[in-house]
């Protein structure tokens, strides 16, 4: 007699606004689930936004006014009943929310799904000074597991009163299909920046760290990917300092990797923004690696855990643009030192960073907390993703 098939469980995806452009780690992930059929589900979508799939739960559609404000009662009371009978047609066993917002705006459904709740902790969420008590305290008692993307958010989640016993840490990996070194020879004078343009992201310390390469090496040019409120006094900014920059804007995947591919080095200097946000990981940095090209910042935020300062990339004090600038500076003269750092970049995300790796271990998380997933949290099943991880780490597995 043929056994049946085991039916894989159903996990829901939820994120407040699906999906902004910006966020392609959350679609990557989640694309790469093996034990669980993902659904992603949120409150709206975000324009301009990722592709989604069809079958994406949506509690509104569109951008007019009554959407927004359907969105914003529901954050309030939790109240949507189409809604939430859409999401329990989808018959998931656990939901997985991103950023505490998103956490605590899932727990009605999680309530009324009576399934478990986890809930990432990207940066914003735990860095930007408000009161955490008041307004999570909910949420620290319900959700079973919130996973810090690095060591510096569980501290900072921990040193906000997020439960110390809930909190593990688990880097979101790096498509290593994707993100992998290119034919395409490098450009000696381009220094690539890529990131919302946003005060934490830094980039006028990397263009005042420019104008004292130019100095030295007048043909070295900016490249800027990304966009956002402060494009236009950056672009004045660049003037002023009267150096070669080239502002893009936002880029799809295509053009912003053929950039990491041909770029010297990857600056993107975050800091430390006036309202406590910090950089929580910086997935470009991992990025920007795997495709061999080092990268320099500020030792800030979680940046010290992807990036291996004088290994894979070199690592200023917060805010010091002249060390930013002799950074630069660097990887364009040294060439034995920049070969050394691309090589180290690439193995270093290999064994470390692997998103196929990685998102087994996160799947570790889901069984743990999920009663209902016992056919598929067996000993062959977790003997079979530790040799995986541990192949890919000692590269006896070959991942292409």
């Amino acid at each position: 007699m043929k056994e049946s098939p085991v039916t894989k469980p159903t996990v829901l995806i939820f994120k407040e606004t699906l999906l902004p452009i910006s966020e392609t780690f959350i679609e990557a992930q989640t694309r790469h689930l093996s034990c669980f059929v993902p659904r992603y589900i949120g409150l709206g979508r975000v324009a301009p936004s990722l592709v989604l799939p069809s079958d994406s739960i949506l509690l509104t559609s569109g951008h007019s006014v009554l959407a927004q404000l359907r969105q914003k009662l529901y954050r309030r009371v939790g109240l949507a009943p189409r809604f939430h009978r859409r999401a329990a047609s989808a018959g998931a066993s656990l939901i997985h929310a991103h950023f505490a917002s998103g956490g605590r705006s899932a727990l009605p459904l999680a309530r009324g799904l009576r399934i478990p709740l986890i809930v990432t902790l990207h940066g914003s969420d735990v860095t930007m000074r408000i009161d955490f008590q008041q307004r999570y305290r909910d949420l620290w008692e319900k959700a079973s597991v919130f996973v810090c993307v690095s060591e510096f958010i569980r501290r900072k989640a921990a040193d906000a009163g997020f439960p110390k016993e809930k909190l593990r840490v688990h880097y979101i990996g790096i498509d290593r299909d994707v993100f992998r070194p290119q034919s395409e020879p490098k450009q000696r004078d381009v220094v690539l920046f890529v990131g919302r343009l946003v005060e934490k992201k830094g980039c006028a310390f990397l263009l005042q760290a420019m104008a004292l390469v130019k100095r030295s090496h007048p043909g070295i040019q900016a490249v800027v990917i990304g966009d956002g409120p402060l494009r236009p006094s950056l672009q004045k900014l660049a003037t002023q300092l009267g150096i070669s920059c080239q502002f893009l804007g936002a880029q799809p995947g295509a053009i912003v990797r053929h950039w990491l591919s041909v770029a010297r080095v990857l600056c993107a200097p975050s800091v430390t923004a006036s309202n406590g946000n910090s950089e929580g990981l910086g997935m470009v940095f991992g990025e920007a690696q795997a495709m061999g090209t080092p990268v320099v910042s500020f030792r800030h935020g979680g940046i010290p855990e992807i990036v291996l300062d004088g290994r894979t990339g070199l690592l200023a004090p917060e805010g010091d643009s002249q060390s930013l600038a002799a950074h630069i500076l660097r990887f364009r003269e040294d060439e034995h030192f920049w070969q050394r750092c691309v090589e180290h970049g690439i193995d270093w995300v290999r064994t470390q960073f692997d998103l196929k790796c990685q998102t087994l271990l996160l799947e570790q998380f889901y069984l743990d907390v999920c009663p209902s997933t016992r056919n598929v949290d067996d000993p062959e099943h977790r003997l079979t993703q530790s040799k995986t991880c541990d192949a890919r780490r000692s590269g006896s597995l070959c991942v292409s």
